[in-house]
């Protein structure tokens, strides 16, 4: 889906919202001082629940975010209307939610996936392969911003896990016991 991305500033949006997981509202209130290249990370502030959370950032994504912030140098919000880009004042100068689907669905078509691709999807698709790469069930919730383990566990279902070996507890402690 990258690689169709016409414009730098949507392929970094769409890098942001799955590679961090992000819901529509937050990548909309990303501010740059929300994000923290020292540290790899991205703060949501106030996201859904009204919470704060930090998010890690790939080397990858923190390559493009200072390549696009060199050449679209945002203001305030990382994805806003650039500098006198609109006349008058006292309006939202964040990129419109409509902005951000348009851009994730223009990208989908690009790439030509036949599924209905949505902002959400990449969220559940972050998820899921965080999921399917081994990472535990509280991390994600956390990671989603989740009140709820059961809203977190809906990934379950989706997730093609892996099948392990099964063994009983007892295989582990007779062969910790066989080795002394």
């Amino acid at each position: 889906m990258l690689s169709g991305c016409k414009l730098l500033k949507h392929k970094i949006l769409i890098g942001i919202l799955y590679g961090c997981g992000l819901r529509c509202m937050e990548v909309r209130n990303l501010r740059l001082c929300d994000l923290d290249f020292d540290r790899k990370q991205l703060k949501v502030v106030q996201g859904k629940g009204k919470k704060d959370r930090y998010l890690p950032l790939s080397d990858h994504l923190i390559r493009g975010l200072k390549k696009y912030i060199e050449a679209e140098k945002p203001e305030d919000y990382l994805f806003g209307e650039p500098r006198g880009g609109r006349a008058g004042g006292g309006f939202d100068s964040r990129y419109s939610q409509r902005g951000v689907q348009w851009a994730v669905k223009q990208a989908s078509r690009a790439a030509k996936i036949l599924k209905e691709v949505s902002v959400h999807t990449l969220r559940h698709s972050f998820a899921t392969h965080l999921l399917e790469d081994g990472m535990d069930i509280l991390s994600i919730k956390n990671l989603l911003g989740h009140e709820s383990i059961d809203t977190t566990l809906i990934y379950l279902q989706i997730a093609q896990l892996s099948t392990q070996k099964l063994f009983s507890p007892l295989d582990t402690l007779f062969s910790e016991f066989g080795k002394k």
